[in-house]
């Protein structure tokens, strides 16, 4: 069976080896405080930083997931105001999510063949804009030339989830201050762990917050990680596995070509398709790890079924589009 649901989506075949290798180790034994474990941390933060081709004085903080990091934003990066900007599902919830633990959270909904460049909020001066590099929901995305825009125009922080492309495109990291994602998706890994990068500017407004209040402060966070420690027991295992499948992985700059040429193949073929053609009809807004397809209730249903039957599971439609559209990951595994 071969899925291309889009998350979680197809592990690479590796890591039934690096699981036997993790539990040979005895590494998923071994308390969080121990030298190997914080060897192996370290380790991992490092391949990161190589491989994600970072700048310098960027961090890494390696959380449970990506919906933590919504959390971890609002209570440590937040001052009082979020400005949200998005045009579907993901987007939305991060913005009602934040809104509960910080009431003055503003919502900017833009159109799906619109640019996120012309949507309202930008103009918002301070506090915090938050963005969705790649709407798995819906198979949009904001182009690079798109967010240097935005970072031109938008005089304060932009937090940016990057749930499904970080590891298969190559951003320009410099144009937001806080990125994050989980592993589950271009990075081909069992769900469990998920990545939160900071811009030197992120760290500074983490500071003069100061807030410390939970168990997933961001102060604490980095604190412990400075040391190749974690704030908590950590997912050992998925650490283990992240740090073997980066050390064999290419620069992120290898992966997003091969990303973006097979995107580019599977655009072409559904644009001449009868039964089904690109949800997004507006090219540079097209993402380039979700292939959003859509067509007629029957003929979605009947390309599941068939596609089954050859041993493909293709990705559901989600929220509205569920019934009329199909979702194809575009992941490098």
């Amino acid at each position: 069976m071969i899925t291309f649901y889009p998350g979680p989506s197809k592990i690479y075949p590796e890591t039934e080896q690096y699981i036997s290798e993790a539990f040979r180790s005895g590494i998923l034994s071994m308390n969080h405080r121990s030298r190997p474990f914080m060897e192996m941390l370290g380790q991992t933060v490092a391949l990161l930083h190589e491989k994600l081709c970072l700048p310098a004085g960027y961090r890494i903080c390696l959380t449970s997931s990506a919906t933590e990091c919504w959390e971890i934003i609002a209570q440590s990066l937040t001052g009082r105001e979020s400005h949200h900007v998005f045009n579907g599902a993901f987007g939305e919830k991060w913005f009602e999510y934040t809104k509960r633990l910080r009431p003055e959270a503003s919502a900017h909904p833009f159109g799906l063949n619109e640019s996120a460049g012309t949507a309202p909020g930008l103009d918002k001066a301070g506090g915090l804009l938050c963005l969705t590099h790649n709407e798995t929901s819906n198979g949009t995305a904001i182009p690079g030339s798109v967010l240097a825009h935005i970072r031109e125009k938008f005089d304060g922080l932009i937090a940016v989830d990057a749930t499904s492309s970080l590891g298969g495109v190559a951003p320009d990291w410099r144009q937001a201050d806080v990125w994050f994602a989980s592993v589950q998706k271009c990075l081909g890994l069992p769900p469990g762990l998920g990545l939160l990068v900071l811009s030197p500017e992120a760290l500074v407004r983490a500071r003069s917050l100061n807030e410390r209040d939970h168990y997933n402060s961001l102060l604490f966070m980095l604190d412990n990680f400075s040391r190749n420690q974690t704030p908590y027991t950590p997912n050992t295992l998925g650490i283990f596995l992240l740090f073997k499948t980066l050390a064999r992985l290419p620069v992120q700059a290898v992966t997003a070509e091969m990303i973006t040429a097979r995107a580019g193949a599977l655009y072409t073929f559904f644009s001449a398709c009868k039964a089904f053609r690109p949800l997004v009809a507006e090219p540079a807004a097209r993402s380039q790890t979700v292939i959003a397809l859509e067509g007629s209730p029957e003929a979605v249903a009947l390309a599941k079924s068939a596609a089954l039957d050859a041993g493909i599971i293709l990705g559901n439609g989600y929220g509205k589009w569920k019934d009329t559209t199909l979702r194809i990951a575009n992941f490098p595994a």
